[in-house]
């Protein structure tokens, strides 16, 4: 068929095989994987860090909790070691000396021996005498003042035993333009028959106490803060990079700057807490004898989340590296999986060309640059009834008896697209029809022609019946094919006309059709199923007015289930509207009634009309659907309304059953209020009657030239506000100008 004069018999059959070709999928599937790797690796290793620094933090909770319960036992164990010494203090010679002669040798004795006691102390502040009134006496300095002691403090240190000192709680003193933190420890002075003789007042730093017990324990790192029981700073106020919430000036209370961290030590005794910038560790402790209520403090402290990110940096660095490398490496190991899957099945693939090229359910030749046929398959000697042997080297023309033309048209297309695709009639084969399907394959070394071919005598004949169908259901009637879902899958020019479709499929009958049908389809599907057809008149909802007969005729499948459904539709006769019975529409009313109400309402004078109002009744409401799921249960208590609204309808009043669930009561020359007290009566009477339950009423009132379809849609309005919560079950909607006439 070419102008190449190579014999392909002596030659391969089968073209070199390509190089490593990547699919779309194959890439696909490779990125998505690496995608996933890298996804995978960044949330592993996210959460690895995160629980590393988490387990630092743990670690650092641990050990500074370790901390403050030894600073908290220190302090309390300084306390009270404070309180023995006050107690030898007052049992000191050179008091007792000063109080049997108070002397001014005696007094300069006392002071003397106070000083030296300061000057060996640090954290002894002050001491000062008061006599049994609480009047201040002596001092070894003026830093505390000259006031006498309350009474109630004189009361609460006298109901003490004789040994017992009582410990005030901390407070502070200006020292130096700062304020200082100390405690006050009080002991009584007796005489030898246990009068009260005087006070002796020792006042105690609480800085100088915590500096005694160990600096280290305090850093800007990881601060150390004592609070009283109502959030007050006494110590620990640094002004280097303070944290936000946290006081940084002795007396501030951490209850107004950081009140989610107080009530999390307000409620437990010890524990931690995670804020957003740091990590806080607390102990409650009690300094000096339980000899009042406000003995207990907070110790407290934190460290922020930047430092422990900080400590953490270099494992993280470690781990990230660790993390790139293993990417790298799982990366590697993913490409190199395709490659040799891609190898492997390209092997495969060319030993299933070779072995398969001849096996497959298409006739299939192989034919040289001659025209010379030089093998065929099993499949093509069976269509062309013939032995494999007879038909290689035969002309590729004799063997199917094509005329010269279109043998050249085929080898020019070739010479050109160097592929064609045809099909053909073999007269001597009983006319069946043949695809073609032809190919030009190979190099300039190797060329050759690869020929597949298929009996499409069936699919022609196919063709042929459905050209027939569609010219036998090309008919005056509207007709459409339709899936038990109501999905239109086939329509004629009629149906397509009739409901002006515009050559659209991708709708659906129930939607169409409206008219409630979706409602019902259910319905209908189980009387076809049972009967086999189904009938009924509905309204047009393309064309308003218009009814039509519809006829529906189900198609079964092997298993005895609906397949498709055949629909008719056909004109009605107006006849039909009059006459209940005679065509059972798919529900015992669906607007059956409404256009003989239009006619009415089209009827009324003007007079009538402007004084009209129409009533919109709702018995399916949302909440009620679970005791109404069943159509059949709906109707029938519909039918129950209708017959009470009937007995007591007035006269010149006309209802309308409209749609399933919804009444229409239209009430010539009634103004709104009116027609509210008859909605109010009808509810009344039907809750009398026990059919109350979930109703609503929606009132609208007639507006000048108005129809009867936006009537109904201003009272289906007001039903919506009744269906709203607060409004109650009657609600009214454009009936302020009504009640204005």
């Amino acid at each position: 068929m070419l102008s190449k004069h190579h014999r392909l018999k002596d030659s391969p059959l089968i073209p070199h095989i390509r190089g490593v070709q990547w699919s779309r999928q194959r890439l696909l599937a490779m990125v998505s994987q690496l995608c996933m790797l890298v996804i995978t690796v960044v949330l592993i290793a996210n959460v690895v860090v995160t629980l590393g620094e988490r387990k630092f933090q743990q670690e650092w909770a641990v050990q500074r909790y370790s901390e403050l319960q030894t600073v908290g036992t220190l302090l309390a164990d300084k306390v009270s070691f404070q309180q023995f010494r006050t107690q030898m203090f007052a049992r000191s010679e050179q008091l007792r000396h000063y109080l049997q002669n108070p002397g001014e040798q005696e007094l300069d004795r006392l002071l003397s021996s106070w000083d030296t006691m300061k000057q060996n102390i640090p954290e002894l502040m002050d001491i000062a005498l008061y006599d049994a009134g609480g009047k201040f006496k002596q001092a070894s300095s003026p830093r505390f003042g000259a006031a006498p002691l309350p009474k109630s403090l004189l009361k609460q240190v006298n109901t003490l035993s004789d040994n017992d000192i009582y410990t005030s709680a901390i407070e502070f003193v200006p020292v130096e333009d700062r304020l200082e933190p100390y405690q006050m420890q009080l002991a009584r002075l007796e005489n030898a028959d246990q009068s009260i003789r005087g006070y002796l007042v020792t006042y105690n730093s609480l800085q100088q106490m915590l500096q005694a017990i160990k600096p280290a324990f305090s850093s800007n790192d990881s601060p150390l803060l004592l609070l009283d029981d109502q959030g007050q700073l006494y110590a620990g106020a640094s002004n280097l990079d303070p944290l936000p919430g946290i006081p940084d000036t002795l007396g501030s209370s951490l209850r107004q700057t950081y009140p989610t961290l107080w009530r999390e030590l307000a409620m437990n005794n010890f524990g931690e807490f995670h804020g957003d910038n740091a990590a806080f560790v607390f102990l409650k402790i009690t300094l000096g004898a339980q000899n009042n209520d406000g003995q207990q403090y907070v110790l407290l402290s934190y460290i922020r989340n930047h430092d422990i990110t900080a400590r953490f940096e270099e494992w993280r660095n470690i781990l990230l590296l660790s993390v790139v490398i293993m990417t790298i490496l799982a990366a590697a190991v993913i490409v190199l999986v395709h490659l040799y899957r891609i190898e492997q099945r390209s092997r495969a693939n060319a030993i299933e060309l070779a072995d398969g090229l001849f096996r497959s359910d298409a006739g299939c030749l192989l034919v040289n640059t001659m025209g010379r046929i030089v093998c065929a398959n099993d499949r093509a000697a069976k269509l062309l009834k013939l032995d494999q042997q007879e038909i290689e080297n035969r002309s590729l023309q004799k063997l199917f008896e094509q005329d010269d033309h279109w043998y050249q048209k085929v080898r020019e297309h070739l010479q050109q697209e160097q592929i064609w695709h045809g099909e053909a009639q073999l007269q001597t084969l009983e006319n069946i029809y043949i695809r073609f399907n032809i190919r030009v394959s190979g190099d300039q070394d190797y060329t050759f022609v690869l020929i597949t071919f298929d009996d499409i005598s069936e699919l022609k004949q196919a063709r042929q019946e459905a050209h027939l169908n569609q010219l036998l259901s090309d008919s005056s009637v509207a007709t459409a094919l339709l899936t038990p879902s109501g999905q239109l899958v086939k329509v004629n020019d009629s149906f397509n006309h009739l409901l002006r479709l515009d050559g659209c499929l991708h709708k659906s009958l129930l939607n169409l059709l409206q008219n409630d049908f979706e409602n019902q389809w259910q319905r209908i599907l189980k009387l076809v199923s049972m009967h086999g057809h189904w009938q009924g008149q509905i309204l047009n909802g393309e064309r308003r007015g218009e009814c039509l007969q519809t006829t529906l005729k189900g198609c079964l499948d092997e298993e005895g289930e609906l397949e498709y459904l055949i629909c008719t539709l056909e004109q009605a006769g107006a006849s039909h509207w009059g006459h209940k019975g005679e065509q059972m529409p798919y529900r015992s009313a669906v607007m059956n009634e409404l256009p003989d109400l239009e006619r009415y309402f089209e009827a009324m004078n003007d007079a009538d009309k402007s004084h009209s109002c129409l009533l919109l009744l709702d018995i399916n409401p949302e909440d009620m659907l679970s005791h109404l799921s069943d159509i059949g249960q709906l109707e029938s208590r519909q039918q129950q309304v209708e017959m009470q609204l009937l007995r007591d309808l007035p006269r010149g009043y006309q209802m309308s059953n409209w749609q399933l669930g919804r009444i229409v009561i239209l009430l010539p020359n009634t103004d709104s209020t009116t027609a509210h007290h008859y909605a109010k009566n009808s509810l009344d009477s039907l809750s009398h009657n026990g059919l109350s339950d979930g109703i609503c009423i929606g009132i609208a009132a007639y507006c000048q030239g108005q129809t009867l379809e936006k009537f109904l849609a201003n009272s289906e309005v007001a039903l919506k506000r009744a269906k709203q919560s607060g409004y109650g079950s009657i609600c009214q909607a454009y009936t302020a100008d009504a009640n204005s006439l």
